[in-house]
């Protein structure tokens, strides 16, 4: 069985270290358990030893995670690609949205947020063309932007993004760097980047969020 708590106490540890490294404060970086595949009882679990935001990337198995730890405290992100049809379910189920990459998309959220306060949401974007890859290109970014900053209904935060599969943790430096420009140049303070393999790098990088799941539970089968 995974250990799950001796994995979160080395991967806080290791965000600590990388904050200090970049001469930030380690509270200033978030862990999100993605919880893809993980059952209710192993989230619980991590729950059990500290974890207090939840990231899912599959609408219906979160729902069903949702219902089965309905007694925890915990927030949700989502972090996957949405369709339009399911923008009722997310605002209703969902803390954080960070894969907002089209306007009709940014619509159907605010649309359906109606009466509720402002739902959090960030913009994905596509650092480098790959197939099947979603979010926004850099150059469409700043119009994104400007219109989701309209909706009364949404509360734009930051930027997401995921760089291509690279070896070296290294290799994602630039794609995290340029994620941070742009941030900054658009004044949005929450960038959500890095995962099990490139954490690290991503918080010398300023990540607010970086999202794990292999390092925190171990593989998926």
């Amino acid at each position: 069985m995974t250990d799950i708590a001796g994995n979160l106490r080395r991967i806080l540890e290791r965000i600590q270290d990388a904050a200090k490294r970049a001469g930030r404060l380690p509270d200033s970086v978030r862990l999100l358990a993605v919880t893809k595949t993980v059952s209710p009882d192993r989230i619980r679990e991590a729950i059990a030893c500290g974890v207090t935001h939840i990231a899912e990337n599959r609408l219906q198995e979160a729902l069903l995670k949702r219902e089965a730890l309905a007694s925890e405290t915990v927030a949700w992100h989502f972090i996957g690609h949405l369709q339009t049809n399911k923008a009722k379910k997310v605002v209703e189920n969902f803390t954080c949205v960070h894969s907002v990459d089209r306007l009709d998309l940014a619509e159907a959220l605010a649309r359906q947020g109606a009466n509720r306060p402002p739902l959090p949401v960030l913009i994905e974007v596509k650092l480098q063309e790959e197939q099947n890859k979603s979010g926004v290109a850099p150059g469409d970014l700043p119009a994104l932007v400007s219109s989701v900053k309209a909706f009364q209904n949404l509360e734009l935060r930051g930027l997401m993004a995921i760089p291509p599969p690279v070896d070296d943790p290294e290799q994602a430096r630039p794609y995290f760097r340029r994620l941070r420009m742009l941030s900054e140049d658009l004044g949005l303070p929450e960038l959500s980047m890095g995962m099990t393999h490139d954490f690290e790098v991503a918080v010398e990088e300023g990540a607010t969020m970086v999202r794990i799941g292999t390092g925190l539970f171990g593989s998926r089968s």
